[in-house]
């Protein structure tokens, strides 16, 4: 039943944290296919010219890797509101008031939704983890800060929370369906 009046709190219903997770999963799958992009120019470099650039060293390519991630989410943030995973699952982000996100507010919430890796990673980096125990450390994470959002009044994520913005169903229009 609906209240009259309540359509846009409805309208801006956070999206299931099973399809949240799902949409997750398939962008880290996308992500992992643009990091490599670094790598290959580079060795596309070496091969080429037979030196190495200083560009090429290990936290060049995070950073660069790190960069490349900032303008694929914010332009597709700004631009559509959703990535090719988003519009899979059926998930728009928008502003808190449900309008489309500026490169600004994209940028931030991207900065912000580093919260899902940067803490375990940072704890692993201080006490010398191997790589593996790393990766396992992401992982008790990422599952942490999801269920984190079931603590959120509307089920947000707490990037979203903080950057003013939120996850929507964006149902499949029909010319697409």
């Amino acid at each position: 039943m609906t209240v009259p009046g309540d359509e846009g709190a409805s309208a801006l219903a956070a999206p299931s944290l099973w399809r949240r997770m799902a949409s997750f999963v398939y962008e880290g799958l996308l992500l992992f296919g643009i990091g490599l992009i670094p790598g290959a120019i580079g060795a596309l470099f070496v091969a080429l010219t037979g030196q190495q650039h200083p560009l090429q060293t290990e936290f060049a390519l995070q950073v660069i890797t790190v960069l490349i991630y900032a303008v694929y989410f914010g332009w597709f943030w700004s631009a559509r509101g959703q990535t090719l995973p988003m519009k899979t699952w059926h998930i728009r982000v928008v502003t808190a008031q449900g309008r489309p996100l500026s490169q600004a507010r994209a940028l931030a919430r991207f900065v912000a939704s580093c919260a899902w890796v940067a803490p375990a990673v940072l704890i692993a980096h201080l006490n010398g983890w191997s790589p593996r125990a790393t990766l396992a450390a992401v992982g008790v994470g990422v599952v942490v800060y999801a269920l984190l959002a079931l603590l959120h009044p509307q089920r947000q994520f707490w990037h979203d929370a903080v950057c003013g913005t939120r996850l929507i169903d964006a149902p499949a229009s029909p010319a697409t369906r």
